[in-house]
């Protein structure tokens, strides 16, 4: 008999599992489903028991993508990507509480997420710790913080 154990830990599998690259990939797609789920059942009015674990999974995905987002340095909690992850963690996490206010809660929560993730790299760095971009050498847009004549295309709002 072959141990599979071996062979599933050799090579690009295992640089398959501790890429934090696939982690974000996975994670994100989780938290993008969960979200989908938790904002279309708010606003078809599913019974909220069948939507508690959505909500769950939301925070508790979220949580995991912060994590793996900020990776070992502590940077991306005083840049704008993470001021407005964890805004955005807030307020998923204020749902229970404030359930009469749930839909116009999640809707909030995906205009940060969109603005978030297509605003130019020099909010998205930009810490408010040190008032000034802060390259991390990774994530998109980066690129551009070097002065990449692109951004500025962004800026008169060419695509």
């Amino acid at each position: 008999m072959i141990p599979l154990l071996p062979l599933f830990f050799h090579g690009n599998w295992l640089r398959i599992l501790v890429s934090s690259r696939a982690w974000n990939v996975a994670l994100r797609t989780a938290h993008l489903a969960t979200m989908g789920i938790l904002l279309g059942g708010h606003a078809f009015h599913a019974a909220p028991e069948d939507l508690r674990p959505a909500l769950w999974w939301c925070i508790g995905t979220g949580i995991a993508l912060a994590a793996v987002e900020a990776g070992p340095h502590l940077l991306w909690f005083h840049q704008g990507r993470g001021l407005m992850t964890l805004a955005k963690l807030a307020l998923i996490a204020a749902v229970p509480f404030c359930w009469d206010y749930r839909l116009p809660i999640l809707v909030v929560v995906v205009v940060i997420a969109s603005v978030g993730s297509h605003a130019p790299a020099r909010f998205r760095y930009y810490s408010i710790l040190y008032r000034t971009v802060i390259r991390c050498g990774s994530g998109p847009g980066v690129s551009r913080l070097e002065g990449d004549p692109t951004d500025q295309d962004e800026e008169n709002g060419a695509a």
